[in-house]
């Protein structure tokens, strides 16, 4: 079969004789030889003869001892041949003289595949005591994988948008405590997939998992250094591979394809609970670090086209890590795109959220522009296509704030609505103890009804503003309730890495109080934030852990804590078994909501009713909005042509108010008089005691302070 510069990557030639095609972007070598190892075999090498702007391609023929094939569709579906069977360890080098020795990639590195959908280290890295699997300076080949899984997800579960709640969770950190998943599944993909914890899920009410990236990755060699390893991942090494240290030990054993399809059983077992699952990726990018450290696979291929560079030659880093992909680069742009239609078709992932996203929309020059071939490629994809795509809508580079300006048909993780949330409920709180006013309400409304104002004005709409209060990056829900300043000194960096710009508030003691009045108040500020978060328009995601007032002990940037500090802890006080039930009780609400509501909502804003009352039951007047320390309001939620009506009570202030529930026209139009409002939620535990009690328009109530009241309008 005669050799061909595409597809990418190791692949049965599509004639099915049992050949191979090879084909890699090279730019940076003027010729290119391939090193492998089949099962069973020593190493060889090939001259990649072919060359095309850039791209070194051959055929590998069969072995001696195969005899002629003629391989099925489904036999090449397996994308593995005789030629390069499942387990041939492979990589690339520099062409060297016909009748040179073939070097043992254990002590001569090779360049990795950037196609290479399996990895495994050869060598671990010398001079280092005790090395972790995933420790920097290791050696690496490519393996071969075959796609052999068995999917039994033939009716994906496919929510609407707006039905959808994240639940953004790490494979490790999740289950590695559970006592209900056997010790051999804990911190796995199996135990992802495990019974106890896709009834815990789907419990909870979520609709989608987001895990933290999966993508093969490597420490840092500051991290391998110092003892440490990169536990959240954001740092790859492989954008096909799915990170092997995830496996159980089993699948790790019996190599890559087993660690594949560990995780696509994983995925499988979601779907079949009715979860969708979405990856954090990192395209922005890799692991290979700042320019003096070693090539692991493209600084040795092409360091100036995979990398930004000025024009001077210097790295043009926006990601703070080191180097950035070029996006510039039209193989780069193609290279993602083949990534993300891997996992969709041979993985069946829902959906993406990107780590530092406007690094993939900076053009040539290095400018974000939401019109990016990258951006436009995604929209015309069909494979792509109903596949969610979520932005970390910033980087660190010049203009790299774009929070609501990513294109329509994305969502942008909302920062400000994040930062709007935690002032209104923790600085506000923080201030009035110190006899300030606490603010005003003007800036939560905004953020309550979808923060139009940044989205809007390019075209979208409240959908795509994915609300969160925390993430894997910063404190956890209960460590804004608890500290006041960040405590990384585990991280070995002198406390001097992660944000101080927190938005917490220690309720006036730092860290763990044996004070139980601090502690209920401490809890009853987290779900005054998670009902906010929940009844807000928009996406919301729910950071892992939250919803059981998880704590990491203060520090907001536990990267490298691949330990009890940054697992999930499964041991319930009773106050986190109460946060628990009114997570569960708010998601609930929401979808019970959403089913009354017509299936365009809120997408067409003229038909969003939202209305807004002072505590007095009278509308928000302009003094009021912008008077410091009128912090209760009442929020009437609905749409036109929509069953069912909600109020949110929500009472910021220091003390009890006396909340006349609100006359208002009803979403026809005409007036309500008699509207009847019936308690389906509070924060406050005493007043949560009258759920299911009913209330006329007119009529007073008493909402604690501190504490938002959640009704049903009928």
């Amino acid at each position: 079969m005669q050799a061909r510069s595409y597809p990418l990557g190791v692949h049965p030639s599509p004639s099915g004789d049992g050949t191979a095609n090879v084909a890699v972007y090279a730019p940076g070598l003027t010729e290119v030889d391939l090193m492998f190892r089949r099962p069973g075999e020593s190493w060889q090498r090939l001259r990649l003869a072919g060359e095309n702007h850039g791209i070194h391609y051959a055929t590998v023929s069969r072995p001696r001892h195969v005899p002629e094939v003629e391989l099925t569709p489904d036999e090449l579906a397996r994308d593995v041949c005789p030629a390069m069977p499942e387990g041939t360890e492979y990589g690339f080098v520099s062409a060297r003289p016909e009748g040179s020795p073939v070097p043992d990639p254990a002590y001569e590195p090779v360049l990795l595949d950037p196609y290479g959908r399996g990895l495994t280290r050869v060598a671990p890295p010398s001079g280092v005591v005790n090395p972790g699997a995933d420790a920097y300076g290791g050696e690496y080949v490519s393996v071969v994988v075959a796609q052999d899984h068995e999917w039994r997800d033939h009716d994906r579960p496919r929510p609407a948008w707006r039905e959808t709640v994240i639940y953004e969770a790490h494979v490790k950190g999740l289950t590695m405590l559970h006592p209900g998943i056997p010790h051999e599944l804990r911190g796995t993909y199996a135990g992802l997939a495990h019974p106890v914890m896709l009834e815990y899920l789907r419990s909870l009410g979520i609709t989608a998992v987001e895990l933290l990236p999966v993508h093969a990755h490597l420490d840092e060699a500051h991290l391998t250094a110092n003892g440490l390893t990169n536990y959240w991942g954001y740092n790859t090494l492989a954008f096909f591979a799915p990170h092997a240290g995830y496996a159980t030990k089993a699948a790790q054993e019996a190599g890559p394809t087993a660690v594949l399809n560990e995780f696509k059983a994983a995925v499988d077992a979601l779907h079949g609970a009715g979860l969708q699952v979405f990856l954090d990726v990192v395209y922005n990018h890799t692991a290979e670090g700042g320019p003096t450290q070693r090539p692991y696979c493209w600084r040795g291929l092409g360091d100036r086209e995979y990398y930004r560079h000025d024009e001077h030659g210097n790295y043009v880093d926006v990601t703070g890590c080191g180097n950035s992909m070029d996006f510039g680069n039209p193989q780069v742009v193609r290279m993602a795109l083949d990534s993300l239609r891997y996992w969709v078709t041979q993985c069946h992932v829902d959906g993406f959220r990107f780590d530092l996203a406007p690094e993939l929309g900076r053009d040539e020059h290095h400018h974000f522009t939401r019109n990016h071939p990258f951006f436009v490629a995604i929209a015309a994809d069909p494979v792509l296509q109903g596949v969610r795509m979520i932005s970390e809508p910033w980087d660190v580079g010049a203009g790299g704030w774009q929070t609501g300006r990513f294109p329509t048909g994305w969502a942008d993780w909302n920062d400000h609505y994040r930062d709007t949330v935690r002032d209104f409920w923790l600085s506000g709180q923080r201030t009035m103890r110190r006899g300030g006013g606490g603010g005003t309400a003007g800036r939560l409304a905004g953020a309550i009804s979808g923060s139009a104002d940044l989205f809007a004005p390019h075209g979208r709409t409240t959908l795509a503003s994915v609300n969160f209060t925390t993430a894997h990056d910063g404190f956890t829900l209960y460590d804004l309730t608890a500290y006041d300043a960040k405590h990384n000194e585990a991280n070995r960096e002198n406390n001097a890495d992660g944000t101080n710009d927190n938005h917490s508030w220690n309720h006036d003691h730092e860290g763990f109080s044996p004070d139980v009045r601090v502690r209920a108040a401490r809890a009853a500020t987290a779900r005054n934030m998670m009902a906010t978060l929940l009844f807000s328009q928009g996406i919301p995601m729910i950071t892992a852990g939250d919803e059981l007032l998880r704590s990491q002990e203060g520090n907001n940037n536990a990267y490298c804590q691949d330990n009890r500090l940054s697992w999930v802890d499964w041991r319930l006080t009773p106050l986190d078994r109460s946060m628990l039930r009114t997570t569960q009780r708010l998601i609930r609400i929401r979808r019970a909501f959403l089913a009354s509501q017509p299936r365009d909502f809120p997408t067409r804003p003229r038909d969003v009713v939202l209305k807004w009352y002072a505590s007095s039951g009278e509308p928000m007047s302009d003094d009021l909005w912008q008077t410091d320390g009128v912090r209760a309001l009442q929020i009437v939620i609905g749409a036109r042509g929509g069953d069912l009506a909600g109020l949110f009570v929500l009472n910021g202030t220091a003390s009890p108010v006396a909340a006349v529930l609100p006359r208002f026209e009803n979403l026809a139009g005409s007036d309500v008089e008699g509207a009847s409002y019936r308690l389906v939620l509070a924060t406050d535990p005493q007043l949560d005691e009258l759920t299911g009690n009913r209330w006329r328009a007119g009529e007073e109530l008493t909402v604690p302070a501190q504490s938002i009241a959640m009704f049903a309008i009928a």
